[in-house]
């Protein structure tokens, strides 16, 4: 259980941060960019649920992501290889990136095909989703470069991300009725090369 009882603690003021174990890190650190930026990705998620009093079953999905994410977050503030470890890191699992796949299939099956790139819009709801989409891409992006960095990083950290930001599209054209809401892309609309000019 986790306890919280003082707010701030003055220790990050040198521009340094703990993390769960090993010797504080700059603030600008990789790894810690990485846990930072999943951390931002869940909040805008929390915005989205602002839209989801209709949808019980997005909202749900979504509840279980933020929390995944917490656990994704302890993972990437818990460095080093887990062998001779005094106690069990958490680590993101395959078991929770299965659900993400299991999710998307499920929430696939009503959408009307593609026929463009979709623009993110349509309801509230929908560009919410784009928006946590785009920084969990971004968290996705940042752990691969930690990885390169940090070998031991946990592989199933970018596989979970991977897969959150399919779900995240799938959700967002769930929200636009199931893709009869979506803005899809018109390529060169603007140029004046399109039929239209």
């Amino acid at each position: 259980m986790v306890k919280l009882n003082k707010i701030y603690t003055k220790t990050g003021d040198d521009g340094t941060t703990g993390l769960v174990d090993g010797p504080r890190r700059q603030k600008d650190d990789l790894r810690v960019e990485a846990y930072g930026t999943v951390d931002e990705a869940n909040a805008a998620i929390g915005l989205a649920r602002l839209h989801t009093k209709d949808m019980a079953r997005v909202d749900h999905a979504l509840g279980r992501i933020q929390n995944d994410l917490f656990d994704l977050g302890s993972d990437l503030a818990t460095p080093g290889p887990d062998e001779g470890r005094a106690y069990t890191a958490l680590r993101v699992t395959a078991r929770q990136t299965e659900w993400l796949e299991g999710q998307i299939d499920a929430f696939n099956e009503a959408l009307k095909p593609l026929t463009s790139f979709v623009l993110p819009g349509g309801t509230a709801l929908s560009a919410a989703l784009h928006l946590a989409r785009t920084i969990t891409r971004r968290a996705e992006r940042v752990c691969v470069a930690t990885k390169r960095a940090e070998p031991d990083l946990n592989p199933e950290a970018i596989r979970y991300l991977n897969r959150l930001s399919d779900l995240l599209f799938v959700l967002g054209r769930v929200a636009n009725g199931n893709g009869s809401k979506d803005v899809l892309w018109e390529p060169g609309r603007n140029t004046g090369t399109a039929k239209d000019g």
